[in-house]
């Protein structure tokens, strides 16, 4: 389902941002809709399914490929968009274990496939490490290291 919990297990609201409970509370005012009650209702008044979700995103971004947004041929989906926000949260730094809890992510394992698939942040790993200034072929360890290592 795609409902919005208010409570976690805990009985504690998550953290949102302050424009985002302002806007959620407007939501709320303009459907005349209560604290407790789903927050993404389909036509029937019950909570959003991910079929749902779907549909109403393929609608929306037909439309919006009509007004000349460039889309193309872009697939969008509501997995595409999850994992959008993943790639985009661990660019800026939020850690694998914050993103697969706040997506709901079963593991740390399924958020690893982002860390594979991010060049900027392969590339900033790169820029951190120092040029190698030895010089190229099979190392050849001195006479007194082999002797300490023969004293073992």
């Amino acid at each position: 389902m795609c409902s919005v919990r208010v409570k976690d297990a805990n009985n504690a609201a998550p953290p949102l941002r302050k424009d985002a409970v302002v806007a959620l509370r407007a939501w709320l005012r303009e459907r005349h809709g209560q604290p407790a009650d789903t927050l993404f209702p389909n036509a029937r008044g019950q909570p959003l399914s991910h079929d749902g979700l779907a549909y109403l995103l393929a609608k929306h971004v037909a439309t919006a490929r009509r007004g000349g947004a460039s889309l193309g041929n872009k697939r969008v989906s509501p997995h595409v968009l999850r994992h959008s926000l993943a790639m985009d949260l661990l660019q800026h730094g939020v850690d694998r274990s914050v993103i697969a809890l706040w997506l709901g992510h079963e593991t740390l394992d399924t958020v690893q496939v982002y860390l594979h698939a991010n060049l900027e942040i392969k590339e900033q790993a790169l820029a951190k490490t120092k040029p190698f200034n030895g010089q190229p072929g099979r190392y050849r360890p001195d006479d007194q290291l082999l002797a300490f290592l023969q004293g073992l």
